[in-house]
């Protein structure tokens, strides 16, 4: 149906329940469903238009979510498990619309209880069959009690992962009851690509999600030399950014590291301040009162602070030299000072400073500092003395 999309034979009996908790969710918000796919092909296929003439289409990849004690496992644990037909060990892509008319959604559904849980489907491709999420009692109950939850779960991947497969630490999943489903379609739309602070933002604050890309604050003005360039209109390249995942991340991440370079260049004893764009290079470098070129790398907080009310940091590298995991992890002198974005907590454009010498080593690979770094008292709003103690 779907150039390009992937699709498995799974047994209808099976898959019916989780397709009818969506078709059924939608109908009740007042949607009209316009293609109904059959329950005995997945991922599902499904186009519906909303009471105000908003039209959709969603590929979603479905499982059923569960409580079932399992042995070596906590009470309180329910999940879902990814798999479609048997365990071949291979990577497989969770389809994504390179137009973005589709949104892709990875969730698990418990129809009895009338919820689901959705996780990043942008983070877990590709992935692997038969993985377990999991999640808690207490999720559950939130998400019942609330009507929509969202939350920071712990993953560090498949347990023999490759090099070529994408680490990472922590993700965000969001829950929701049957009257929040068309919630989540909007949501996975406008949160696609986003770090897991930036995405737990979105899922916690829907009068963000209402503001869209407007919240980047775009005016009518004359073309930009990038419209000429491109042949392209500003709204066609706005679309073109929300629809290509790597591009809108990258943006993302460039529009942080813009909003530093700002500050920065404003502080008093700056005399030189400019981003960088070389393959696995520090972010910016700048000169402190006219001494040598400081190296600046910029990292956004996750969404939710530590026990003590600190931000924290998921500090590492997206993948790992081949053979060489711990080459994931950076060291003390790949750049002299660390700045923390902390729009993810603060929902401003704020930003805290530390010294890499001052972080803590890692517990098991020598020379690398540690990926769990809470911004604390090491950490500062005015980056004068780091930039000081750099320079000297």
């Amino acid at each position: 149906m779907i150039l390009g999309l992937r699709t498995y034979d799974v047994r209808a009996v099976d898959r019916a329940p989780l397709l009818s908790f969506m078709l059924q969710s939608l109908r009740e918000a007042g949607c009209r469903i316009l293609y109904e796919p059959p329950a005995d092909r997945a991922p599902f296929v499904i186009s519906f238009e909303t009471a105000t003439g908003e039209r959709f289409g969603i590929v979603a990849y479905a499982f059923l979510a569960t409580r079932t004690p399992t042995l070596n496992r906590p009470a309180n644990e329910r999940s879902f498990q990814i798999k479609y037909g048997s365990n071949d060990h291979a990577l497989h892509e969770l389809w994504q619309d390179p137009l973005g008319l589709f949104v892709t959604l990875l969730i698990g559904i418990d129809p009895n209880e009338g919820f689901f849980v959705a996780a990043d489907p942008v983070l877990h491709n590709p992935t692997r069959f038969f993985i377990r999420l999991e999640f808690k009692d207490e999720h559950a109950e939130l998400i019942r009690a609330n009507g929509w939850h969202a939350w920071e779960r712990e993953h560090r991947g498949p347990r023999h992962m490759l090099a070529s497969e994408r680490a990472f630490d922590r993700e965000v999943l969001v829950g929701g009851t049957a009257a929040h489903f068309l919630d989540l379609v909007r949501f996975e739309r406008l949160a696609k690509g986003q770090a897991p602070g930036e995405r737990q933002l979105l899922a916690e604050k829907p009068e963000v999600r209402a503001l869209g890309l407007e919240t980047f604050g775009f005016a009518e003005s004359s073309a930009h030399p990038l419209e000429t360039e491109l042949d392209l209109g500003r709204e066609a390249i706005l679309e073109l950014i929300d629809s290509a995942r790597r591009l809108k991340m990258a943006v993302r991440g460039w529009a942080a590291e813009e909003k530093l370079r700002a500050f920065l260049a404003a502080l008093p004893g700056v005399t030189s301040c400019q981003r960088l764009d070389r393959e696995s290079s520090p972010d910016l470098e700048l000169r402190w009162q006219h001494g040598p070129l400081l190296t600046i790398e910029c990292k956004n907080v996750l969404r939710k602070p530590n026990a003590k009310g600190q931000a924290r940091i998921d500090f590492q590298r997206t993948r790992a030299a081949k053979g060489d995991p711990c080459s994931r992890y950076y060291a003390p002198g790949d750049f002299d000072v660390l700045a923390g974005c902390l729009h993810a907590v603060t929902e401003r454009w704020e930003f805290k400073f530390v010294r890499p010498p001052m972080l803590d080593p890692h517990r098991t690979c020598v020379g690398k500092l540690a990926s769990n770094v809470a911004v604390d008292e090491r950490w500062m709003a005015d980056p004068a003395a780091a930039f000081a103690a750099a320079s000297g």
